[in-house]
């Protein structure tokens, strides 16, 4: 290929490294003038690479006539204007399933940090209290009743973790799965009536903006804990806040937030909440199995072969 390729945003080193051999690359996020590196690449840029923070906007890709295709480094595609990309053409790629297992593996380490008061323990022996004293009780995730956002390839992984703690499993979605027979609700709410632990693994994007409600959290109560390793979009982040400090809601273990970077303040005092800056695919594992999948894909498009993750 020796067309242009646009990249919105840095990539895994490696993956990053691989692209700008293979191709002729362009750093949006490092253009002094990036409309006018638009303006210069724009006519013959049939590829464009970003990752799921990023995404690529229309106003964007209208400045690349001659765009194909968008590869996503990420499974999340909610920063990517796919109403634009459908309707002029643009293929789109994600890279799904390869991040699964390290997503699912932190939600069951939010949900025991955040059940058994993990960091708090942790202060608490740095700082010299247990030399006064025991820590006191914890809660306990055994038998608790987990009730999953989105039954997805995520969601199930995490469901199958959660079995290995004999808790029982719930679920909400579009629609009953029928290879499964654990607990299934038809609303957030619902579910949250029936669980102990609620845990958001569904897609971000318009269609979930704020589908765990203040109502739902509510009803999980003062004893629920609520997990949140799908985007911050996707819950009412200052119900959330709200309800954790006045106790409302037992305890959080958070991935993702709102306005990332910025996190509300006011959780950092609260022992019983855990934040993790947005690390659920972030190992070397799985960033380079994601990058592994952009390169393929833009070489298959590159090649007229059948894309492997199309969206």
């Amino acid at each position: 290929m020796n067309s242009p390729l646009l990249l919105m945003a840095p990539l895994y080193p490696a993956t990053q490294q691989e692209l700008e051999t293979r191709y002729r690359c362009h750093r949006l996020w490092e253009a002094a003038d990036p409309a006018q590196l638009l303006a210069r690449i724009g006519a013959d840029c049939r590829v464009a690479v970003t990752n799921g923070g990023r995404g690529i906007e229309a106003a964007t890709m209208e400045r690349l006539p001659a765009l194909q295709l968008v590869a996503n480094f990420g499974v999340g595609v909610d920063a990517l204007d796919l109403n634009w990309c459908r309707a002029h053409g643009v293929a789109v790629t994600n890279t799904p399933d390869v991040l699964t297992d390290d997503v699912a593996d932190l939600a069951l380490a939010l949900l025991l940090a955040a059940v058994r008061r993990i960091p708090a323990g942790d202060r608490f022996v740095r700082e010299g209290r247990w030399l006064k004293g025991g820590m006191g009780l914890t809660p306990s995730l055994q038998g608790r009743r987990v009730g999953i956002v989105g039954l997805g390839r995520i969601g199930r992984a995490i469901a199958q973790r959660c079995l290995a703690f004999n808790t029982a499993i719930g679920y909400c979605g579009p629609r009953r799965k029928s290879d499964v027979d654990w607990h299934y609700a038809d609303s957030v709410v619902a579910l949250a009536q029936w669980a102990d632990v609620l845990i958001a693994a569904c897609p971000g994007g318009p269609g979930t903006y704020r589908l765990i409600s203040r109502e739902a959290l509510q009803t999980l109560g003062p004893d629920g804990v609520f997990v949140n390793i799908a985007r911050g979009s996707v819950v009412d982040q200052s119900a959330l806040v709200e309800l954790l400090l006045s106790g409302a809601l037992g305890a959080a273990g958070l991935d993702v937030f709102d306005d990332e970077p910025q996190v509300p303040a006011e959780l950092f005092a609260l022992d019983k909440v855990v934040l993790q800056p947005h690390q659920g695919s972030a190992t070397h594992h799985s960033r380079a199995a994601m990058g592994q999948l952009v390169l393929d894909n833009v070489a298959a498009w590159a090649a007229g072969r059948p894309l492997l993750t199309p969206v």
